[in-house]
């Protein structure tokens, strides 16, 4: 199982020159595990910097893959992972949705570079 955070979602949206490390798990999309808070904030920049129709396709486009929402005990493990990680908010829930699943997660988000499981690609 795979998981690509915000940071990953919207390089391969732009185009960016690290779009490339995530077409491996965008690719599989019964593989890859997209939790509700990263639509959020991939909906929210791309509404911003491209429009509402680039960002409501960008959403379609995410939920290909198997959805998580939010759920109570996934907070509560959110929680306990950004107190010990020192990640924020939406972090904290992308590493527990990870964690849940096994799934490895990918992304060019330094807050995660020093975690297991994590395929970190410094921007460029």
């Amino acid at each position: 199982m795979n998981i690509v955070d915000s940071s990953g979602w919207l390089a391969y949206f732009a185009d960016e020159p690290n779009a490339k490390h995530f077409l491996t798990p965008l690719n599989d999309s019964a593989a890859l595990v997209v939790p509700t808070v990263t639509i959020y904030e991939v909906f929210k920049v791309v509404l911003r910097e491209s429009g509402e129709n680039n960002a409501l396709q960008a959403a379609m486009a995410m939920q290909k893959g198997i959805i998580v929402d939010l759920t109570a005990p996934l907070a509560i493990a959110a929680s306990i992972l950004s107190l010990a990680h020192n990640l924020p908010m939406a972090d904290g829930i992308i590493l527990a949705t990870a964690q849940e699943f096994n799934a490895i997660l990918w992304t060019q988000d330094a807050d995660f570079k020093n975690i297991n499981n994590v395929k970190y690609f410094p921007k460029k």
